[in-house]
């Protein structure tokens, strides 16, 4: 979606219309955000840009932001943002590329560096001499662009916000309330939960995040968990001119790092877990676990009200710090009833068929203003003990949001699993189940909720993702071991990796005996077909990794692969439903 998309009327604007208009109306300054930075940029980098050349660029006419080279539209403003995996000629090139059609570039990364380091392109036409040296010749090519650049080594601080004030310049709009949740499992759960919650209780509802984006019903599949910051406004933007009052969004760890949702007005954060994952991206757990406590902080989203944190995960205490250091109004949720959490499961009787939950809530240590009865039973149709957990902090964010409880309740019946989320497959006999589950403890948490009503065997089929942290991957392997009597290895999304080492990295360590409760198949439809084919009529079978997506990624290329399809046809062929 372009801003095109939004109204075919596009107007020009300048950097100084859009900090005078937002000056009158955003609390959080945009405009001091801005000016403090372009300050902090003059003093220190005097040899690149002077103040004259900064009140010339910001009267410049332009239409939009725009993120990616390839789709710059002339008069657009390229922003030049850092990779994770930082290459210089890539970077360099798309400078080169949008500096043709650009009004301006705002750069996050040093031009004078970046065209230091480079190569200089055969198109440059520069009269370079033997006395030139690498920054004077980078200083030339910087000069001859088409356009200006201006280097602001923290624009992230304020993008998201200057992207939103554009958007609203065009056409004031107003902006869906915004709770974001965030944690390694459980987050795409949560906010659908969210959003039925507050949709089955008067409140138009959208969601953002794994299993797409858009209204309830109505969702487009994303390429990211959490899109980039110009996607994001966008989106949140775009919602707003459908009236939707409230937006529940998924905020991922390497969302949260690159400040990807800078801007968004978060009132709030809800934590769920924090298991190994990414660590090919954070550098370890306490990075990791740092990603996700900039949610609950106040300097980051200053429109925070509530924090919601599952304090029986190990890592809550960061999250709670962090909240209290925001002062925020901070709720917690638990499955352990000697716990004096805010919202506590007393009891849980769970079922194929769901589970019954007591609910305990106590506010007397926050601001909640309108005490609900100590307890109360309720009855939800989403399966396994992890679901509770899910169901409280979803339950807390519409009590944070002044639904009252026992209308909360009332509903809870009503309310769907996310696609590929402990997703039951229809068939005469056993049970077959999808879920998205692709971290050990993810994987772990599904199957001990399943293996108390199995009155068979338990069956796990999963594999591993290439391209990503492989020291997870014996790890994957003993989880299912541990909790499944048969297990199946095969291959996930194996992209630029050969499958066969995925699985053989998967095997270090197993054991004669988990050898054989072990069957190994690289293709992961066979995989699926042989558990169907081999299962017992007391038997559950969980196909465990890829939950809701409809596709297999391998070289880069994404076939269509949808576990529930696939799963269906299986047991269609087998006589089974």
């Amino acid at each position: 979606m372009t801003l095109s998309t939004l109204s075919p009327s596009s107007i020009t604007v300048t950097l100084q219309q859009l900090l005078a208009a937002s000056s009158s109306d955003d609390r959080h300054s945009l405009q001091q955000v801005f000016t403090a930075n372009m300050t902090a940029a003059v003093s220190e980098l005097s040899h690149q840009m002077t103040s004259v050349q900064l009140d010339a660029v910001i009267n410049i006419p332009f239409q939009q932001f725009c993120l990616d080279s390839r789709q710059l539209a002339s008069n657009d403003v390229f922003v030049l943002l850092k990779s994770h995996t930082p290459n210089c000629q890539k970077s360099r090139d798309h400078l080169y590329q949008a500096a043709n059609n650009a009004a301006f570039i705002l750069s996050e990364i040093d031009p004078i560096a970046l065209l230091t380091t480079a190569n200089v392109p055969p198109h440059a036409n520069l009269e370079l001499t033997k006395t030139d040296n690498a920054k004077s010749i980078a200083q030339q090519q910087l000069d001859t662009l088409p356009c200006p650049v201006l280097y602001i080594p923290h624009i992230r601080d304020f993008l998201g916000s200057l992207i939103q004030a554009r958007l609203q310049y065009q056409q004031p709009v107003i902006l869906p309330t915004v709770i974001a949740v965030t944690g390694t499992n459980g987050k795409t759960t949560i906010s659908q939960l969210v959003a039925q919650l507050t949709q089955l209780t008067g409140i138009s509802s959208a969601v953002m995040g794994t299993a797409g984006n858009g209204r309830l019903g109505a969702l487009v599949q994303a390429s990211h968990t959490t899109g980039d910051a110009l996607a994001v406004q966008q989106f949140l933007y775009q919602m707003g001119t459908e009236n939707a009052e409230l937006l529940a969004l998924e905020a991922s760890s390497h969302g949260l790092d690159q400040q990807r949702l800078q801007g968004m007005p978060v009132s709030v954060a809800i934590y769920t877990n924090l298991s190994r994952d990414h660590l090919d991206y954070h550098a370890d757990m306490a990075k990791y676990a740092a990603a996700k406590a900039k949610l609950f902080d106040k300097a980051h989203f200053p429109d925070l009200t509530h924090a919601i944190i599952n304090i029986d995960d190990e890592h809550a205490q960061i999250m709670l710090d962090t909240a209290h250091a925001s002062q925020l109004i901070v709720w917690t949720y638990s499955l352990d009833p000697s716990k004096s959490a805010t919202f506590v499961a007393a009891g849980i009787k769970p079922s194929l068929q769901g589970v019954e939950i007591t609910l305990r809530t106590d506010f007397d240590n926050t601001d909640f203003k309108n005490k609900e009865a100590n307890s109360i039973n309720i009855v939800s149709p989403l399966l396994g003990r992890f679901n509770v957990a899910n169901l409280l902090a979803a339950i807390a964010a519409a009590v944070a949001l002044g639904i009252n409880l026992e209308r909360i309740a009332a509903v809870i019946p009503q309310l769907q699993g996310a696609v590929g989320r402990m997703q039951r497959v229809p068939s005469n006999d056993g049970c077959f189940i999808v879920d998205y589950a692709h971290t050990p403890d993810a994987l772990s948490q599904v199957l001990a909720s399943l293996k108390t009503h199995c009155k068979g065997q338990l069956w796990a089929v999963f594999g591993c993702g290439g391209d990503r942290d492989a020291g997870k991957r014996p790890l994957m392997a003993q989880a299912g071991l541990a909790g499944a009597d048969k297990v199946v290895l095969t291959a996930d999304n194996p992209r630029t990796e050969d499958p066969n080492a995925i699985l053989q990295d998967m095997q270090a360590g197993m054991s004669t005996e988990q050898y054989q409760r072990t069957h190994i198949e690289p293709a992961r439809q066979a995989a699926i077909e042989y558990a169907v084919n081999q299962a017992a009529a007391d038997d559950i079978v969980v196909i465990a990794g890829k939950g809701h997506e409809t596709y297999q990624e391998i070289n880069h290329v994404r076939y269509d692969f949808d576990d529930s399809v696939i799963l269906q046809n299986a047991l269609k062929q087998a006589g089974r439903v």
